[in-house]
């Protein structure tokens, strides 16, 4: 079946748990091995993103995977940031950890002049970058999405090569093969349901 069709709506869905297995395997990773995972993972990433639940089919996300050059863009301009904030030495231990990251990737969505249609929009960005790092979980390269002040920056649009205009950054997703797994804990279920009558 070529990629870009839809999948047969008979198809057998995956099975549950191992779905919920994979749910639960996906964590936010913040340090990685040096190799970068292949070009083809990400694009075979990015299609499954765009499966994401969206209000009437606006598609509204689009993807920049930054090259080497355009990252060390990105990390030298929020050294920058952190340096004007807290000075050179916070700058060089951010420089240091951001530039062991081998892959990353941008999420934008498109602008509108409709405000429920921007908060609609947004949410289904958040969706497609989830259904990205769930692939990406499924193939062993850990993820973290990120939202720090550089996504902001117009300078950051200017290196990414993304018209402020027209888009608006969801989020920076670092990938990479993981040099560690972090553990986390979530509240029970208990906790955050209530059932009503």
């Amino acid at each position: 079946m070529p990629r870009n069709e839809p999948p047969p709506g008979d198809a057998a869905p995956p099975d549950p748990e191992r779905a919920a297995a994979l749910l639960r395997h996906r964590r936010s990773v913040e340090r990685f091995r040096p190799e970068r995972p292949p070009p083809a993972l990400i694009e075979a990433a990015v299609e499954c993103a765009r499966w994401a639940p969206n209000h009437h089919l606006t598609q509204p996300w689009r993807f920049y995977d930054l090259g080497p050059e355009t990252a060390a863009a990105v990390v030298a301009l929020n050294a920058d940031l952190v340096a004007a904030r807290k000075g050179e030495a916070a700058a060089e231990a951010k420089r240091r950890r951001w530039g062991a990251v081998p892959g990353w990737l941008v999420v934008t969505q498109r602008r509108s002049d409709d405000p429920l249609r921007e908060r609609e929009d947004y949410a289904a960005c958040c969706c497609a970058i989830q259904n990205l790092m769930l692939f990406l979980a499924a193939h062993d390269v850990g993820t973290k999405w990120t939202t720090g002040d550089v996504t902001r920056e117009p300078r950051f649009y200017e290196i990414a090569g993304i018209d402020a205009g027209a888009e608006d950054v969801t989020g920076l997703v670092w990938y990479g093969y993981p040099a560690h797994r972090p553990r986390s804990r979530r509240l029970p279920v208990s906790e955050i349901l209530r059932t009503l009558p």
